[in-house]
């Protein structure tokens, strides 16, 4: 028998499972997270390792969610300084990169930026062509401070042409360099692209950092021969070599993990997740077995971006929310939390902060800790907290759905049981077994995706050939990922015609997902 170990860091949790070929837990361990993150993934990869009896030598897979990228943009901490190269000269010059940062974030990331010869109009005609000399000249200034760029260039989704000769000026020049390009990672938008290209600069360090952690933590274990994967925000996986390039990939991971943990767990193909933690719940959509994405522009750390991400709403509703009552008995909750100190500050822990935790344990909906403790919590105080919760949950929900009434509303999460069981906009509701580790089997299970989005004139290309060529960039993208070539298949191909275009152009979207390249 052969196995997979999955683990997912969460801002609280960390989880691991250990699950067989044939896709059935093993063993499962839930932790805390840890300030250094390596140490509990030591924890809990030791203990669902013991509880599991198992030879760790047919252990073939190791899957690592994780919040470490997201938590650095946020917490401004382990960014790399980036040299930013936008591609536009004479146009674009109103607007320099950086536009709209916060300040501390531009501060600790930005080397250098430039706007320089380059970049294309909207049909793909080239507004100038790239200067050699000027690209070189910006390398040779920044060789001895900085090996990290990004280049980004006006309208690079039409071609990343440009945008790759100036890649292959720079590693020439510095070989060490790390040059991130827009094309390969944001949409249509110039400002919001340059800026997803820049984080993922930035983010080169970070990822190179949890590799070797992961490495070293299978190591430790003496898991040595087991194909090592990270989970993506698309609910798939990429290997350590497409890890290290798109770094930016790793954000909103976890609330993703949890989605597609939680459709698995429930053997449905389309839902609303609802996954409850100790902090925050998080509530996304499925649809055909994979997260929706959002169609808006999002927000990392306050940097705007327009690289995919999951259409997630968080509220703040978990274990560990205050809830709180002022004088003329107007009842909130959170958003604050207690977090990792659950256990000492809740009711039910003899603590003195009333959590959520011990209104759902005064209602009788979970049973956990020293309920002699609420003795003094009023029951009807508790029923009002519990009808907030169910509104902000209805609300949200509404705010995810496409329809009046959802069918399926699938529970995940270690605060489950924390949160109402009916709701008025969904029919059914259901909390799977396993449903506390839905993030790491969301890991575990997860297959390998490949991506295309770019605008296609059909007046140049005619549409069948132009559909089947951007089929097999967005395979070929699966496999670099890491997919099995034979398994790969097309799950999703969306046109969206651009009115403006004076050759019938449109902006196509293909997502093309296969199995893990090294099966069992």
């Amino acid at each position: 028998m052969k196995y997979r170990v999955g683990i997912d860091v969460g801002g609280t949790n960390t989880d691991a499972i250990i699950i067989d070929e044939n896709n059935m837990v093993v063993s499962k361990y839930k932790t805390f997270t840890t300030k250094d993150i390596f140490s509990g993934i030591n924890d809990a990869l030791k203990e669902v390792i013991k509880q599991s009896v198992i030879d760790v030598k047919n252990i073939t897979h190791a899957m690592l969610g994780t919040t470490q990228c997201t938590n650095a943009i946020v917490e401004r901490k382990k960014l790399e300084k980036v040299v930013s190269i936008r591609l536009a000269g004479p146009a674009t010059r109103a607007v320099h990169p950086y536009a709209n940062w916060p300040s501390d974030i531009k501060e600790l990331i930005n080397q250098e930026y430039y706007i320089a010869e380059g970049g294309f109009e909207y049909d793909g005609t080239p507004i100038k062509n790239i200067d050699k000399e000027e690209i070189e000249n910006i390398v040779k200034v920044n060789i001895g401070n900085c090996h990290n760029y990004a280049i980004s260039c006006v309208f690079a989704p039409i071609s990343g042409s440009q945008e790759e000769e100036v890649r292959n000026i720079i590693k020439n020049i510095d070989p060490n360099a790390n040059v991130s390009i827009s094309s390969e990672i944001g949409s249509l938008s110039l400002l919001e692209r340059e800026n997803a290209t820049i984080l993922n600069a930035a983010l080169v360090n970070v990822i190179k950092n949890v590799v070797s952690g992961f490495k070293e933590a299978l190591k430790k274990e003496k898991i040595n021969g087991a194909s090592i994967y990270l989970c993506q925000n698309d609910g798939t996986l990429m290997d350590v070599e497409y890890a290290l390039k798109f770094p930016v990939l790793t954000i909103a991971s976890g609330p993703t993990n949890s989605i597609r943990g939680g459709i698995y767990l429930s053997k449905e193909d389309t839902g609303i997740i609802l996954d409850v933690g100790v902090t925050t719940s998080d509530i996304g959509v499925v649809v055909n077995g994979f997260p929706r994405e959002t169609s808006i522009e999002s927000s990392v750390g306050g940097v705007t971006t327009n690289f995919r991400m999951p259409d997630i709403v968080s509220i703040s509703i978990g274990g560990g929310t205050i809830v709180r009552e002022d004088e003329l008995g107007n009842i909130t909750i959170g958003p604050d939390s207690v977090g990792y100190s659950l256990s000492q500050e809740a009711l039910i822990f003899g603590g003195k902060t009333i959590t959520l935790s011990d209104i759902a344990i005064k209602l009788g909906m979970a049973k956990f800790g020293d309920e002699t403790k609420l003795k003094d919590l009023d029951e009807l105080f508790a029923q009002k907290v519990m009808g907030k919760v169910k509104s902000m949950i209805e609300d949200s929900i509404d705010l995810v759905s496409t329809s009046r009434v959802n069918e399926n509303l699938i529970v995940v999460g270690g605060g489950s049981s924390i949160v109402p069981k009916e709701y008025s906009n969904i029919t059914n509701v259901l909390v799977p077994d396993n449903f506390e580790v839905a993030n790491a089997i969301g890991a575990s299970i997860a297959k390998v995706s490949g991506n295309f989005e770019g605008i296609i004139s059909f007046a140049k290309t005619p549409r069948e050939e132009a559909i089947a060529n951007s089929k097999e960039i967005a395979i070929t993208n699966a496999i670099k990922a890491g997919a099995a070539p034979n398994s790969v298949e097309i799950i999703e191909v969306e046109e969206f015609p651009i009115a403006y275009h004076p050759e019938d152009a449109v902006r196509i979207k293909i997502k093309a997902v296969g199995e893990l390249e090294h099966k069992y």
